[in-house]
């Protein structure tokens, strides 16, 4: 059974609505933070401190924005037999979606806070600051490296159910479980090089738009069946 309606509407503009503030979060910000809070990011930050501000702002109302979107899908998709790897999956891609969220709330939060904290300091005193705040930097490292992980397990479980009832286009299904694995891999294979799974940031917005391009456009498809 084909389901285009209000419904699927609103989980298309979703998903494109949290593409968009994910990615000009992300493309006009003028300075990006690391998988670290380093101490010349302040110095960065500094010199056009309100537009990161609010592109900081825009960027994670992207992701709670992306875990709206998938409660969305949940609410036209989680019935028998698709709720078995619907609900695992989305649920696992919205708690490691507010992960990131929350993660980068604390690069907001300490990244805004850091420069007031630093301006004008000494070197010594510079380096004092960044001590005092080490072990929450660490935390909050592991979040992201979590979060990801959290979603990476999510997109396998929705890609497969997506593939094994043909709900959507093969290609996005595949799509969608290929970047679940990808997530995870890297992440676990490769746990300390940031720079290898930044890509996967913008593959991430990528899929949203496709999902969110694919629900306008063909709805879903929930066919009629045993479990």
């Amino acid at each position: 059974m084909k389901q285009k309606d209000f419904e699927t509407k609103v989980v298309g503009w979703a998903f494109l609505m949290a593409a968009a503030l994910l990615w000009i979060g992300w493309g006009l910000s003028p300075h990006h933070i690391g998988e670290y809070i380093q101490a010349s990011d302040f110095e960065k930050i500094g010199e056009s401190v309100w537009t990161w501000i609010w592109m900081y702002r825009i960027h994670i109302f992207g992701w709670v924005t992306l875990g709206i979107a998938v409660f969305a899908l949940v609410s036209v998709t989680a019935r028998r037999p698709f709720r078995v790897l619907i609900l695992p999956g989305a649920g696992m891609i919205i708690i490691g979606t507010f992960t990131l969220a929350i993660a980068n709330a604390y690069f907001y939060n300490f990244g805004a806070w850091g420069v007031g904290q630093t301006a004008g300091k000494s070197v010594a005193e510079i380096n004092a600051f960044m001590h005092d705040i080490l072990f929450t930097n660490q935390y909050v490292t592991c979040f992201i490296r979590f979060g990801r992980i959290f979603s990476g397990v999510g997109f396998v479980l929705l890609g497969w159910a997506f593939l094994k009832w043909q709900m959507v286009n093969k290609l996005l299904g595949a799509f969608t479980v290929l970047f679940g694995l990808a997530a995870m891999g890297i992440i676990l294979a490769i746990p300390d090089n940031f720079e290898i799974y930044k890509p996967l940031f913008h593959v991430k917005v990528v899929w949203a738009i496709i999902m969110g391009v694919t629900f306008l456009r063909s709805g879903v498809n929930l066919p009629e069946q045993k479990a």
